[in-house]
């Protein structure tokens, strides 16, 4: 980020303070709807402001839609839902080629594009795992590079463009695993956990009573592009950056950062991308916060979204009952 002395760094300074109101405000209008869930919906602003996508996993009954839903509507931003079944095709999620009765200049028939639901700000695939890969693979374009292709012809998506993705991780009869260069496309995967005793009492009371809240705007989508421009220019030092890649290269076996642990129960560590994630995620931490570059901190507190989709165990931690977020807890621990 430039100095603060010069005119481009007012204007820095400025877009940092309109952030943290706007962090603030978004807090409290989500609160007037959802109870809890503080970490989850941090997490949800960082992946908008860092340009990647969410992948929402937790079991039903946990307002996984409705914070998204939310979310979109205080964000001021168009908001499509595709529920995710084994009978959904590609055409429609990116839309297809119709023959319309007259064309647009009065040509007689001709095939038309019709959008689909992925022509939206916010794009909830919920359950997406309830499709088959061929039906996964029409969202890896438009995740990657915010376009999609159809008929021969290329369309680009509305910006800002955001990915939700939910899981229910109890269920698996009649689901397809997503495959791991789509579970790469998502910056964070985050878990969905139960709400405490006094939280679900609150939720119950709230939900069964006349009461309906209204959410009030907070931030458009020019607003939102501009913010996700200042993070990029958010500068972070050498040290931090190579912080976040070694943590990255300790996941992976055959590395020789890889400590004992990791060779014994992963099988496949994370590629490139979830280094590039985790710096995109330490700055927007930092400047969420009000600080105009990040440390070695702000890595720590996104390392685990970042990670626990794109490390793979083996058979023995299977075995002894390791999971994905033991390695990765312990990998933390060690690099403390």
């Amino acid at each position: 980020m430039p100095q603060r002395n010069d005119k481009t760094g007012a204007d820095d300074v400025r877009a940092v303070e309109q952030l943290q109101q706007a962090r603030e405000t978004i807090n409290n209008e989500i609160g007037k709807v959802i109870v809890g869930q503080q970490q989850i919906i941090d997490q949800l602003v960082i992946c908008l402001l860092a340009r990647g996508h969410g992948l929402l996993i937790g079991v039903p009954g946990l307002a996984k839609t409705l914070l998204v839903s939310t979310l979109s509507q205080l964000l001021h931003l168009s908001f499509n839902r595709i529920q995710f079944t084994p009978d959904l095709m590609p055409s429609d999620i990116i839309g297809t080629d119709i023959l319309e009765q007259e064309g647009e200049a009065g040509h007689g028939r001709e095939f038309m594009f019709h959008r689909g639901p992925v022509f939206a700000n916010v794009v909830l695939a919920d359950e997406i795992n309830r499709t088959p890969p061929k039906t996964q693979a029409a969202m890896l374009q438009a995740m990657q590079e915010h376009q999609i292709t159809a008929g021969g012809r290329t369309y680009a998506l509305a910006e800002p463009f955001f990915v939700l993705a939910t899981q229910n991780p109890i269920e698996q009869e009649g689901t397809y695993p997503l495959p791991e260069a789509q579970l790469d496309r998502f910056m964070f995967s985050l878990s969905i956990e139960y709400p405490s005793l006094d939280e679900e009492v609150e939720i119950v009371a709230s939900t069964t009573s006349r009461k309906t809240a209204q959410v009030q705007r907070v931030l458009g989508a020019q607003e939102i592009i501009a913010l996700q421009e200042l993070v990029r220019r958010v500068p972070v030092s050498d040290k931090v950056v190579r912080y976040a890649v070694e943590l990255v290269r300790s996941t992976r076996p055959a590395d020789s950062h890889a400590p004992d642990f990791v060779r014994e129960w992963v099988n496949w560590g994370a590629g490139p991308r979830a280094g590039q994630y985790a710096i995109l995620g330490a700055k927007t931490m930092a400047v969420l916060d009000g600080r105009y570059t990040p440390g070695e901190e702000d890595v720590r507190r996104v390392i685990l979204p970042v990670l626990r989709h794109r490390v793979i165990t083996n058979f023995n931690a299977e075995a002894e009952g390791v999971s994905v977020e033991d390695v990765l807890k312990r990998l933390l621990e060690s690099k403390g």
